[in-house]
């Protein structure tokens, strides 16, 4: 069981795959740690040796900002936007579609669930 960042690695998956589950790391990071670690990336998640498993631990406390760090970078990023009042930020501030959608027809995920036409109650 591989605790790297502080998140529990799937112990089923193949490391390039179980890598992707921190926040941060996509699949081209991924092999790019493999790469320099030195780790096979056929290897599964539970057959990990300690030394590979602290290779990896190192090399991406070392050239990633991921999880906690990154989440709060870009929490911060998107408030700096409201702050200031830009375009992004009133859509961010509004929950609206924030990259150039439209929004007439689709954009339900960002707006929720529809509301009511009308408010007529029939007697």
């Amino acid at each position: 069981m591989a605790r790297i960042a502080g998140v529990e690695l799937p112990v089923g998956k193949r490391i390039d795959v179980g890598l992707t589950y921190i926040f941060g790391i996509g699949p081209a990071s991924s092999r790019d740690i493999l790469r320099k670690t030195g780790v096979s990336p056929e290897t599964r998640v539970k057959d990990l040796q300690e030394d590979e498993v602290v290779r990896l631990r190192e090399a991406i406390d070392k050239d990633y900002e991921v999880e906690g760090d990154l989440r709060k970078e870009v929490t911060m990023s998107i408030k700096r936007l409201m702050d200031i009042g830009t375009y992004r930020g009133l859509r961010h501030r509004k929950g609206l579609p924030v990259r150039g959608q439209r929004t007439k027809t689709n954009s339900r995920t960002r707006k929720g669930r529809r509301g009511a036409i009308g408010g007529k109650v029939r007697k």
